[in-house]
C-alpha cells in the first residue's frame, strides 16, 4: 500500500491537507480504514485531523476511487493481510458487510462467510491493539436471531480488554435527506461511563438542495414505467423521492429512502420521472462535491449503497476523540 497526502474536509467545510502543514496531532492521531469502500470513514476522520495510514478493501473498483481521490492505494483481501506488516495506528474503523445481517438479504449472519469477515477484525485488533474502534454496520445486527449474533460480535471485542458502546443512528438525524438506520459500535482501550453520542438532531438538508438542476436525460424512465408509477400513486411531496418495495408497493417522500447496493435501478425515483444521478447518491451519503467520481453509473451506485453516511461515522469518531481528550 502507498500512501501520499490525504484530502479531508474541516468541520467549517474548507479543505485541509491531513499529515500537512496544517496538521495537527491530538491524542489520537492516526487510523486504519478496514473495508474502506469509498472513503466515507476515511472523509469523517480527515475532517477531524486524523492521518490515515492504512486502507483495505476486497473491490478493485472502490479501491480506484479510494486511491483516486485520497492519494492511498488500498490493500485487497483482508484475509491476507498480516498484521506484522501493518503500520502502528490509534483508531481502528471498518465498515464489514453489511448483506448477512440485512433486512434486504437472507439475514444468515455468522453462517454467511462474509458474516465471518468480522472476525478479520479481531484478528487485527488483537495484533495491533489500537486504542480504539468505530464499526459500522446494518440495524438488523442488532437483532438478528433474537441478538445472539450481536452479542457475540461485543463480547468479542470485550475479551480483548475494550470497552464497549453502541447506538443506532438515521441519517435523517444528522442533516442527510436519506432515512439509513446504522448501528455504529465503539470501542476503547481507555474506560468510560457514558459515550459521548450526540444530543441533538441536525436540521435535515432540504431534498432540493441534493438534486441536480440540470440532470442528463439518461436518467429518465421509461414511458411505459412513468406511467405505471404515477397511475399508482399520487406524491403529496415536489420535489420528492418515490420508493418501491420488493412487493410493489409505492410511497413517497421530501427525502430518500436507504440507498441499496443491489437494488434494482429504478427502485428509488426522482419524483416518479428518473433515477438518483451518482453526484445525488453522493451526496446523500454526506459525500462532498469535490469527491472525485470514478467508475461507471452501476460502479456508483454499489459504492454509495455500500457507504457509511459521513456524519453518522463521524459522530462516533468525534465521540472517541473526546473521551480521550
Amino acid at each position: 500500500m502507498t500512501l501520499d497526502g490525504e484530502i479531508g474536509q474541516s468541520p467549517q467545510g474548507t479543505i485541509v491537507k491531513v499529515g500537512g502543514a496544517n496538521y495537527r496531532p491530538g491524542s489520537l492521531s492516526t487510523f486504519a480504514d478496514l473495508f474502506c469502500g469509498i472513503g466515507g470513514f476515511h472523509i469523517a476522520a480527515a475532517a477531524l485531523g486524523l492521518q490515515c495510514v492504512y486502507a483495505c478493501d476486497i473491490d478493485a473498483d472502490a479501491r480506484a476511487a479510494y486511491q483516486a481521490n485520497f492519494g492511498v492505494d488500498p490493500d485487497g483481501d483482508i484475509s491476507l493481510v498480516d498484521p506484522a506488516h501493518l503500520p502502528e495506528f490509534d483508531i481502528l474503523c471498518a465498515g464489514f458487510p453489511c448483506q448477512p445481517f440485512s433486512i434486504i438479504g437472507d439475514r444468515r449472519g455468522m453462517s454467511d462467510p462474509r458474516g465471518t469477515l468480522f472476525f478479520e477484525i479481531i484478528r487485527i485488533a488483537k495484533a495491533k491493539r489500537p486504542a480504539a474502534m468505530v464499526l459500522e454496520n446494518v440495524r438488523q445486527l442488532v437483532t438478528i436471531r433474537g441478538g445472539q449474533v450481536f452479542q457475540r460480535i461485543i463480547r468479542d471485542i470485550r475479551a480483548l480488554g475494550y470497552t464497549v458502546d453502541y447506538k443506532v443512528l438515521n441519517a435523517l438525524n444528522f442533516g442527510l435527506p436519506q432515512k439509513r438506520e446504522r448501528v455504529l459500535i465503539v470501542a476503547t482501550l481507555k474506560r468510560f461511563a457514558d459515550f459521548p453520542w450526540p444530543a441533538r438532531k441536525k436540521p435535515m438538508k432540504p431534498l432540493a438542495k441534493v438534486l441536480e438542476n440540470k440532470p442528463d436525460s439518461r436518467y429518465l424512465v421509461s414511458p411505459r414505467i412513468r406511467r405505471a408509477r404515477c397511475a399508482a400513486h399520487k406524491s403529496l411531496h415536489k420535489p420528492g423521492i418515490w420508493h418501491e418495495n420488493k412487493g410493489g408497493n409505492i410511497s413517497s417522500h421530501p427525502f430518500s429512502c436507504a440507498l441499496r447496493a443491489g437494488a434494482s435501478y429504478n427502485y428509488l425515483l426522482v419524483d416518479g420521472k428518473r433515477r438518483l444521478t451518482p453526484r445525488e447518491m453522493l451526496r446523500l451519503q454526506g459525500f462532498p462535491d469535490r469527491f472525485k467520481i470514478i467508475g461507471n453509473d452501476s460502479q456508483v451506485r454499489k459504492q454509495t449503497g455500500n457507504a457509511v453516511p459521513v456524519p453518522l461515522a463521524q459522530a462516533a469518531i468525534k465521540g472517541v476523540l473526546k473521551i480521550h481528550e
